[in-house]
């Protein structure tokens, strides 16, 4: 759908549904809604773009973000390597569920290239609430993506540019549901306009062209299979002992830690039985700010992620190494 008539800037809009796209039977309903209901062109219809910009949408996926998995991630991969590739795109909008944006918005930043702003969006009210908060957050995320300083890829919501690798949701409930951390935002839209305090995501692996092409060309249902597995008071090795036993080819353990990425003594025995069977382990922390620091139990960490993105990273690390491109692990 072409919005307005082409002009100097080329935005390209492409929805995957998601609380933003969510339908309740009442306006003053924020949470017995059924997300992914409206296409990206309704969520369109109606609001202000940034001067100066042509914007046409396409609808990539239309889900539950809480039902994204390595299809849907290979699709949206898929049709934004397209983009990014497309001289007449200057910059890209996502809309997302929240759920996994985090999880999204970390995986297109490190297999994507940075050369044009990939930036995501969502909300965390319904198109059908009485005060709902897509609308706002797509015309932001409009005017970060329209942004000739803006490159790679962010997240935009309740009015803060968050980096991919440290933004989380850290809230179920309130319009301004996620956080950047220890690093703090990126910068913030103010009437339009979106003020940069840094323009660079926080450091993890990055991965090369060859290792996009990887992805892209293995089917979904190959991607390594990684779990993450979560250390707490009381908690023993039985879980992942059933899953080995079962067979079905675990190739990868993320686990979630208490504290500074710590294990107890009954968990560590069976990550080490694992281990001795060709599992990859990582640690994280099951801690929302802090990073893991190099000291403890000995398994390596997954700098500066925490257990979800830390699990894509492993995934990432596992497909490149499968296809013989190790030396290509990280830019």
């Amino acid at each position: 759908m072409q919005v307005v008539s082409p002009k100097s800037r080329h935005l390209l809009v492409l929805g995957t549904g998601g609380t933003i796209a969510g339908e309740a039977g009442s306006r003053s309903d924020n949470v017995g809604y059924k997300a992914a209901q409206r296409s990206v062109d309704d969520l369109l219809a109606g609001l202000p773009l940034p001067a100066g910009c042509a914007v046409r949408c396409e609808q990539v996926l239309q889900l539950d973000s809480k039902d994204m998995d390595a299809d849907g991630w290979q699709r949206l991969l898929w049709r934004l390597a397209e983009a990014i590739d497309d001289p007449e795109v200057q910059g890209i909008v996502v809309t997302h569920g929240t759920d996994t944006l985090e999880e999204t918005a970390y995986l297109l930043h490190a297999l994507l290239p940075d050369t044009k702003p990939v930036v995501l969006t969502c909300a965390m009210r319904p198109a059908t609430a009485l005060m709902s908060d897509g609308p706002q957050n797509l015309v932001d995320a409009l005017a970060v993506a329209a942004d000739p300083a803006a490159a790679g890829v962010c997240v935009v919501c309740a009015g803060v540019i968050h980096d991919p690798v440290s933004v989380q949701k850290v809230h179920t409930y309130r319009p301004d549901a996620f956080d950047s951390g220890d690093s703090g935002p990126m910068g913030h839209v103010r009437e339009g306009c979106p003020v940069w305090g840094r323009t660079q995501a926080g450091a993890a692996a990055r991965f090369s062209p060859a290792v996009l092409k990887a992805v892209l060309a293995c089917p979904a249902a190959q991607w390594p299979w990684v779990v993450v597995l979560l250390s707490h008071g009381g908690v023993c090795g039985t879980m992942l002992e059933a899953v080995l036993a079962q067979g079905g080819g675990l190739a990868g353990v993320v686990l979630a830690g208490t504290g500074n990425g710590t294990l107890n003594r009954a968990l560590d025995a069976s990550l080490h039985s694992a281990a001795q069977r060709g599992v990859r382990i990582w640690r994280s922390s099951r801690c929302v700010h802090g990073p893991v620091l190099g000291h403890g139990q000995g398994w390596p960490i997954a700098a500066g992620l925490n257990p979800v993105k830390a699990r894509l990273s492993l995934m990432l690390t596992l497909l490149a190494e499968r296809a013989g491109l190790a030396g290509d692990l990280a830019r």
